[in-house]
């Protein structure tokens, strides 16, 4: 699969670059070729066009979230300690990406309604994992086992999701990482039975 092939990879970080720092609209294949030390023609071997680009963008650099919260559920005691865990990574990849920040907070947000329809696609997998976090510490009595799941859902992701996108629009003006633990204790505040 073209997907395992090395200049698949560049072209996927080379693309987070040129986004981040022209635009969606403004990050032709052109930038995205040149950042990526490739000839133009070369990236429609991979991708049939810019909006394939940053769909492909968005399943593999939500990949790492997934697999890093899979990892996290797996390996976690309590659903308290998982949802912390992932808030801390939620921010710590960010935070080490400034590109793939502005990308995901930025850029995504203005693409047209059938791109964003095919990203919250791919985000339903990371969110279905949320909600095994919350039903389980619902299930143990951690979490308030009379909360809605999906304003629960709504309310965590929706704040790790506001916090990164202000700290983007600052422009990268504080520490990200060491905002996770205020908010997961806020969030811990609002759903602890």
């Amino acid at each position: 699969m073209k997907r395992d092939k090395p200049k698949y990879k560049q072209i996927i970080d080379a693309a987070v670059i040129a986004i981040a720092e022209n635009g969606y609209h403004q990050a032709q294949v052109s930038k995205i070729a040149k950042q990526a030390g490739i000839a133009d023609g070369t990236i429609y071997l991979y991708f049939k066009n810019k909006e394939d680009i940053l769909i492909s963008v968005f399943e593999e650099k939500m990949g790492v979230f997934i697999e890093n919260l899979q990892e996290i559920i797996k390996n976690g005691e309590s659903s308290t300690e998982k949802l912390s865990r992932m808030i801390e990574n939620h921010f710590t990849v960010l935070a080490n990406d400034r590109h793939l920040a502005t990308v995901t907070q930025l850029e995504l947000r203005q693409s047209s309604k059938q791109l964003r329809l095919k990203i919250n696609s791919v985000l339903k997998e990371y969110l279905k994992l949320l909600d095994e976090i919350l039903i389980e510490g619902m299930v143990s009595g951690e979490f308030n086992p009379n909360m809605d799941v999906r304003i629960a859902r709504q309310m965590v992701f929706g704040t790790i999701d506001e916090t990164i996108t202000t700290w983007v629009m600052n422009e990268y003006r504080y520490d990200l990482i060491a905002t996770a633990p205020k908010v997961t204790q806020l969030l811990l505040n609002g759903i602890k039975n």
